[in-house]
């Protein structure tokens, strides 16, 4: 058997779902079912960890020796043992303020950003790390409307206290013909809570998303699954990043997770 059989009949023979096996060895659904689908190679970390979870050699995992027994008994860890994803995530004010400011100090003077661009960033930024690693940065929840993501109350609670101790202005302008509210940092911030894999993560996508304006970034939220499947005036479901397809999926076969 290829290695994508041999992984797909160890799961059966298991009983696990893909988001089962993907949630044990730390990817995403979605990378996970690119492997049973053999449209990406696997790397070593996720040989060895399948391995280790249907408790065989990496060697037979590859090879496709599996036996003739017609049932497994996988190793599942304990959730000390990895970081399970995180299924309802709650807005952390203190790391959105930092995430706010870093994002506004790196790209809130362009022309483009204001209001609207802010918000599908910080949508993308959330949305996109959830697929990568089952969790958001900032935990925000974001809701359904006609030109994409809006995130909650919570980050209006932010923007006021940040005014409020002269960290943040909202000043009104004009992008061509168009009103523009733009979000300016009034110092730099400093970064306490935000690991190096998160800042990493979001330079990556203002890199990929921080030029595009407000009609652009609208449309390609409009192609993202998880705004798809919402209801109008709704919360978006973190969790519907696992059936993203290509216009905007995150993960694939060059990843490395």
């Amino acid at each position: 058997m290829t290695f994508s059989q041999t992984i797909a009949t160890l799961r059966s023979r298991a009983g696990l779902s893909q988001q089962e096996v993907a949630d044990t060895i730390s990817i995403a659904r979605a990378t996970y079912a690119a492997l049973e689908a053999n449209r990406r190679p696997p790397n070593l970390n996720e040989i060895e960890a399948l391995a280790e979870l249907y408790q065989i050699s990496p060697a037979d995992i590859i090879s496709g020796t599996l036996g003739t027994n017609e049932s497994v008994q996988p190793y599942i860890p304990k959730s000390s043992d990895v970081a399970p994803r995180d299924l309802h995530p709650q807005a952390n004010p203190a790391k959105l303020r930092e995430a706010l400011l870093y994002v506004l100090e790196k790209v809130g003077a362009k022309p483009n950003v204001g209001e609207t661009v802010l918000y599908k960033l910080l949508y993308f930024i959330d949305f996109d790390y959830y697929e990568k690693y089952g969790r958001s940065i900032t935990g925000l929840t974001y809701v359904r409307n006609h030109f994409g993501p809006t995130p909650s109350i919570t980050f209006k609670e932010v923007v006021e206290g940040l005014k409020k101790q002269g960290e943040l202005e909202v000043i009104e302008t004009k992008f061509f013909s168009n009103n523009q509210r733009k979000y300016l940092p009034t110092k730099s911030v400093e970064l306490e809570l935000l690991s190096a894999k998160e800042l990493d993560h979001i330079n990556e996508e203002l890199a990929r998303l921080g030029d595009k304006n407000a009609s652009e970034l609208s449309e390609l939220s409009h192609k993202d699954m998880p705004w798809r499947v919402a209801k109008q005036g709704e919360p978006i479901n973190y969790r519907g990043v696992f059936y993203r397809t290509d216009a905007t999926a995150v993960t694939g076969p060059e990843d490395e997770l």
